[in-house]
């Protein structure tokens, strides 16, 4: 009864919303959104018999973090999606506070879905599970209940597995604290995905070289880029330092070499994804062609949320543009997914200094710019890229304080590529050696104006808005 209680409020909200919703001038055009409420984490990210499934973190009866349903789209291409029935709803008393952030295998040919089932208590303490769900044959997902409570040694913020095979095994990472409330990465393993067995702490605050390094480490991902292992994270309780750790929580990888024997993880430095303002949670799956894909949350958890202007027209965040990863000269490279690329319409292209450009629009646009000297570049009348031959300085205007918030990238700048959608913008710098990801609300219609004695080369496309079913 509860979960039938849950689905009409559900509805309910679905109807109200969605009318209200699609007269804000800043839903996407090209980028994934919900129809009402608040979208965060990207969950069960797999390609299978021939489509992609992309699940999510979503609470369709608010703006705020309130009780977590996962939401359901699949596509072909990357590009076109539909949405599917929604995948799992907080009725059960293992999962009373949310079914949290999980992944996705295939097993006996059904996707089965991996997640952490959320309880919170009267006294303010809290436990969780990791329960299964697997699709049935209408496409919706039966619930198989916990198969992993909370492990001794940890709080309860132990969530968001993450799960893969390996020499006929099934490995799991969860994100963990510790009761001396550090951020860890645990290892299990199982035979069956229904019997798990703890292996160990490969990664974590005051492991691996890496110190005091945060109080909780979410969203684990683990996967091999060419020849090494990536271990994705978002660890919580870093402090901000001039040029990098500016955002309220990080979103970063260690590269490294997983001992599955040993149950060790020797990894590098840690480095965060992405240089902007909005980018948390991602998630990876491989695609048919072998390729490493990711989408992550446009979003921070953190009080700035609630002043975005989408919240009053019932929604707010959207997902990432889809993303290629390789590692190329022990570097991660993250390039926009090429199949976004049949979104280009109407092509420009111009060649002369910055000061002489022509404007360009960009509230759905693709802009690519090579550079060879300093320049600056207005974005929408909201934003300011700013390049002085060493350092790009992106600022914005935080809409909770008024006040000029600034996010960094030092190197050599050759050429940015910009992706722009209603309410963000992606930039990718050199081809993918860095990203800065933002969100950005103008108030007419945006168009990006150069400055400077620089000589640029600019491509522009505009770029189609894909329905989605």
């Amino acid at each position: 009864m509860q979960e039938v209680s849950l689905l009409k409020q559900l509805t309910l909200a679905v109807m109200r919303g969605q009318i209200r919703a699609s007269r804000d001038t800043h839903r996407p055009g090209w980028h994934l959104a919900p129809s009402v409420g608040l979208l965060n984490d990207p969950n069960g990210f797999i390609y299978h018999a021939g489509y992609y499934h992309l699940f999510y973190q979503w609470n369709p009866l608010d703006c705020r973090h309130g009780s977590k349903y996962w939401g359901h789209w699949r596509s072909a291409d990357l590009i076109h999606w539909e949405h599917q029935p929604v995948a799992l709803v907080p009725s059960e008393e293992y999962e009373s506070h949310g079914c949290y952030s999980g992944s996705a295998v295939i097993a006996d040919d059904r996707i089965t879905l991996i997640y952490t089932g959320n309880v919170k208590y009267p006294d303010g303490s809290r436990t969780a599970f990791q329960c299964l769900a697997q699709e049935n044959e209408r496409g919706e997902y039966d619930k198989l209940g916990p198969v992993l409570p909370l492990p001794a040694g940890y709080t309860g913020h132990v969530r968001d597995p993450k799960v893969w095979q390996h020499d006929g095994q099934w490995y799991m990472v969860l994100g963990a604290q510790d009761k001396q409330l550090q951020g860890k990465v645990l290892l299990l393993r199982s035979n069956d995905l229904r019997e798990w067995h703890p292996l160990g702490e490969i990664a974590g605050s005051g492991l691996g070289g890496l110190g005091p390094f945060g109080y909780m480490w979410e969203c684990p991902d683990m996967f091999r880029l060419a020849d090494q292992d990536m271990l994705i994270f978002c660890p919580q309780g870093i402090a901000a330092e001039a040029e990098r750790y500016r955002n309220t929580f990080q979103a970063g990888y260690l590269l490294g070499q997983l001992d599955y024997t040993k149950a060790a993880f020797d990894h590098q430095a840690f480095h965060e994804l992405d240089a902007g303002f909005e980018f948390y949670a991602p998630q990876t799956t491989l695609a048919a062609d072998g390729r490493r894909l990711l989408f992550a949350w446009m979003g921070i958890p953190d009080e700035d949320e609630l002043y975005q202007p989408t919240v009053a027209y019932g929604w707010i965040h959207t997902m990432t543009c889809p993303r290629e990863l390789s590692l190329i000269d022990g570097k991660v490279i993250q390039r926009p997914a090429r199949e976004l690329q049949v979104l280009r319409r109407e092509y420009r292209q111009w060649q002369g200094r910055a000061q002489e450009a022509p404007a360009l629009s960009i509230r759905s646009a693709e802009m690519i710019v090579d550079v060879s000297a300093p320049f600056i570049l207005g974005l929408g009348d909201e934003m300011m890229l700013v390049w002085d031959g060493e350092r790009i300085t992106l600022s914005r205007r935080n809409l909770r304080t008024g006040l000029q918030e600034f996010r960094y990238w030092r190197g050599q700048l050759q050429q940015l590529q910009l992706l722009c959608d209603s309410c963000s913008i992606e930039i990718f710098i050199n081809q993918g050696e860095a990203v800065m990801t933002t969100c950005y609300f103008p108030t007419e219609d945006p168009i990006a104006i150069f400055n400077g004695n620089a000589e640029l080369r600019l491509q522009h496309w505009l770029l189609s808005s894909p329905m989605l079913e």
